[in-house]
C-alpha cells in the first residue's frame, strides 16, 4: 500500500503555514512531514495534527544558522556540543507530536578535514544521538541530497550512506531515500532503490529536472511505485516537491492514493 505524506516546507505554499495542515487533510493526506519545527509552539503543531487527524511522520533536527548557510551539524568539528542540543530539542518536539523518525542532516563539506576524519566525526555523532534518543525509542536517518541543490553537502552518496549505516549496525538508524536526489546523483533508479529498500525507513518523491510533481518530469513513478507495492514497502512517501501550480491542482496522480474508490 502507498501511504502518501505531505511536505507542508513544500506543498500548499499560497496558505500560510499553520492552515497548511487543514489544506493537506483536505486533499485526502493522512501524515505530514516538514522541514523544521522550531519556529512554532509543539502543541499548537500537535492540536493541528489531531484536529485533521494527522500523523507527523518526520521532521528534520535543527540545521544550525540556515540563513548564513548552515546544512546540520553532526559531522561538523567543534560543534558536537551544539549539535547534541539540537538532538534534544528535535526529541522534546518530537515526543510532544508522537514523531517517530527524525532526519540528522550531516552539515557542508569541512574542507579542514580530509573526508576520512569528517566520516569518522559524523559516525561517532550519530552513534551519541542514538543514545540520547534512545529512551524515546526514536528512528534517525540520513539522507544523501545531491550537491546541485545544496552546495557542498557531506553526506552526498548513497554508497557512503550505506556503508555509515551497515558500520554502525543500529536497527533504529536507517537511510531516508529520496528519488530525486538519487536520480540526480546516481540515476539506476530501480536498482538503488530495491537494493537500499531493507534499510529504508523512509521514502521522499519529487520530480526531475525541476523537482515538481511526480506526474511532470523525467521519472516514471507508477512504474516505482508498483516496484515498492510488489517488494511490501510499507513506510511513508513524503511529497517534498515543488507545485507547478496550486498544490491541489498537482495531486491528480495522487487520487487513487488519496482518495481510494
Amino acid at each position: 500500500m502507498i501511504k502518501l505524506a505531505a511536505n507542508l516546507s513544500f506543498l500548499y505554499q499560497e496558505l500560510p503555514f499553520l492552515d497548511r495542515f487543514e489544506a493537506a487533510a483536505g486533499d485526502g493526506f493522512k501524515g505530514v512531514e516538514y522541514l523544521f519545527p522550531y519556529d512554532w509552539n509543539a502543541y499548537e503543531l500537535s492540536k493541528r495534527l489531531k484536529d485533521n487527524g494527522m500523523e507527523q511522520v518526520l521532521f528534520n533536527l535543527p540545521p544550525g544558522d540556515w540563513d548564513r548557510g548552515e546544512r546540520g551539524l553532526a559531522s561538523l568539528s567543534g560543534r558536537e556540543n551544539e549539535f547534541l542540543d539540537t538532538v534534544r530539542q528535535a526529541l522534546d518536539y518530537a515526543a510532544e507530536l508522537n514523531c517517530q523518525r527524525l532526519h540528522v542532516m550531516s552539515g557542508l563539506t569541512d574542507r579542514s578535514l580530509d573526508e576520512g576524519q569528517q566520516r569518522q566525526g559524523f559516525v561517532q555523532a550519530l552513534n551519541k544521538a542514538l543514545e540520547l534518543s534512545k529512551p524515546y525509542g526514536t528512528t534517525l536517518l540520513i539522507e544523501p541530497i545531491n550537491t546541485d541543490d545544496m552546495p557542498g553537502y557531506f553526506l552526498n552518496d548513497f554508497t557512503l550512506a550505506t556503508e555509515i549505516i551497515s558500520e554502525i549496525g543500529s536497527d533504529r538508524l536507517g537511510l531516508q531515500f529520496d528519488i530525486y536526489h538519487c536520480q540526480k546523483i546516481h540515476g539506476n533508479l530501480t536498482h538503488y532503490l530495491l537494493n537500499l529498500l531493507p534499510i529504508t525507513q523512509h521514502i521522499q518523491i519529487a520530480n526531475p529536472p525541476s523537482r515538481n510533481e511526480p506526474d511532470a518530469g523525467e521519472i516514471n513513478y507508477s512504474y516505482l511505485f508498483n516496484r515498492l507495492i510488489e517488494n511490501r514497502y510499507s513506510g511513508w512517501i513524503g511529497c517534498e516537491y515543488k507545485p507547478s501550480r496550486k498544490t491541489s491542482e498537482t495531486l491528480k496522480w495522487a487520487d487513487k492514493y488519496l482518495k481510494p474508490m
